[in-house]
């Protein structure tokens, strides 16, 4: 072979190497291109499924959602905002945010955006929203837009309407005050049957001072009618002697001695009726109005004295502890509390036999940590322990249907509680039930 044929061979072989390098090049340039294209159209169908969602959640929030560029145009409306300003997106985007609050408040949006811009952190305000119908009180939320550079690139204005909130309040808050009624008219309503359980008893309690102040006014009566016929003969100018013997034949000495007696029944009988009736008035007093010290002990023997008149059981009631226990609170509330648990143990002894069929009381009233403590045990057949954890639920009763409503320890413990008290179930004893009201301490009457 020649010395120039070789070398030509040899040329021909690097050119043949690089032609196949250029064709890998190209080959892999254009895979790279079809997975670039790939991941171009992935990203931008996610773009779309993003932008997609994004209108979804900007149409259908109820919450007005403004986002702002820079310069605080608007660039995405939510169709709250649209609806509440009466202008469509397209006509919003571009607008100056600032220009869709009221006059007065436009220097609050400016004051806040101002703050967001330099401190790069969330603010709320209040501000009125400029709408057709008037200004539109709203709570906004002022967040930054920022880039990968922690740069300011917009604001993201949420708002919440007011208006809407405060209506809300104001139903919730007529809610609460119904509510409270409606307790209180449970609490009447108990304090009623209460009281109509007691009839017979007051009927009894009132008909003995009552009659006895009736036979003594006829005894009156007829002492009357005796001086009278003797003074009608003093006046007559009768002899001294027919007069003697008159007032022999009258009897007037025995008058005269019976006469104290008589007055000092009748007052004794009345001022029972004025005891029993003002005892009456205390019992059935609504309880409202403020707070103020009342004798816890004086309120539990009034309560427990008129269950007692009430009931045909033979009831002992002893009260040990302090003579005078003062707590605050509403007395006639706290007086239904003790009159409910004294009648559940009386109603807890209806069949049960004791040693001498007598129901025991005890009422225990101390004070501890600033506070003032009735304790009413009885020595009835207590709680199984399967009821102890409902029994304050409201309408548990263990009652026959119509023997009772269900609501009395219910509402107690209700009151106890709003008196910043407590009303508890003391553990099992040997017999009977326990249980503890406890109620802040009062100053001293």
């Amino acid at each position: 072979m020649r010395p120039g044929g070789r070398a030509i061979e040899n040329s021909l072989d690097l050119g043949e190497e690089a032609w196949n390098d250029v064709l890998q090049a190209v080959d892999k340039t254009y895979a790279e291109m079809i997975d670039y294209q790939e991941q171009l159209e992935a990203r931008n169908a996610e773009m779309l499924q993003l932008r997609s969602f994004l209108s979804s959640v900007m149409a259908s929030i109820s919450d007005y959602l403004v986002v702002t560029s820079k310069d605080r145009s608007m660039a995405e409306v939510s169709a709250s905002f649209s609806a509440v300003v009466g202008l469509t997106p397209d006509q919003l985007i571009g607008c100056d945010i600032v220009d869709f609050v009221t006059e007065e408040h436009k220097q609050i949006l400016l004051d806040g955006l101002a703050e967001v811009g330099a401190l790069k952190q969330e603010v709320t305000f209040e501000a009125n929203l400029r709408t057709p119908s008037g200004a539109e009180p709203v709570e906004f939320k002022l967040a930054p837009r920022l880039d990968k550079r922690r740069r300011v690139t917009g604001f993201v204005l949420t708002g919440r309407p007011l208006g809407v909130l405060r209506r809300a309040f104001s139903k919730l808050e007529q809610s609460h005050e119904d509510l409270k009624q409606a307790q209180m008219q449970l609490v009447r309503n108990e304090k009623l049957a209460s009281l109509g359980r007691l009839l017979a008893g007051v009927a009894h309690e009132l008909n003995n001072p009552i009659s006895f102040v009736y036979a003594n006014t006829h005894a009156l009566e007829k002492y009357l009618d005796r001086f009278e016929t003797y003074f009608d003969q003093v006046q007559a100018g009768a002899a001294r002697e027919d007069l003697i013997e008159l007032r022999k034949t009258l009897k007037l000495d025995r008058d005269l001695r019976n006469l104290r007696t008589a007055i000092e029944g009748a007052r004794d009988g009345s001022e029972r009726v004025r005891s029993i009736v003002e005892d009456l008035r205390r019992l059935s007093a609504d309880g409202s109005g403020d707070f103020a010290p009342f004798d816890l002990t004086d309120t539990a023997r009034v309560a427990a004295e008129w269950v007692k008149r009430g009931t045909k059981s033979e009831i002992r009631i002893m009260f040990k502890g302090e003579a005078r226990c003062i707590a605050l609170g509403r007395p006639g509330h706290v007086q239904q509390v003790v009159m409910n648990l004294v009648q559940n143990a009386v109603d807890a002894m209806n069949g049960y036999e004791t040693l001498d069929n007598t129901l025991e009381i005890t009422m225990d009233l101390t004070y501890c940590e600033g506070r003032a403590m009735l304790t009413v045990c009885d020595n009835g057949p207590g709680i199984a322990d399967e009821l102890r954890s409902a029994i304050f639920d409201p309408f548990f009763t263990t009652k026959p249907v119509g023997d009772g409503t269900g609501l009395g320890l219910s509402i107690s413990h209700k009151i106890a509680e709003e008196h910043g008290g407590t009303l508890t179930l003391l553990p099992q004893t040997e017999r009977g039930a326990c249980f503890r009201l406890d109620l802040p301490r009062g100053e001293t009457l």
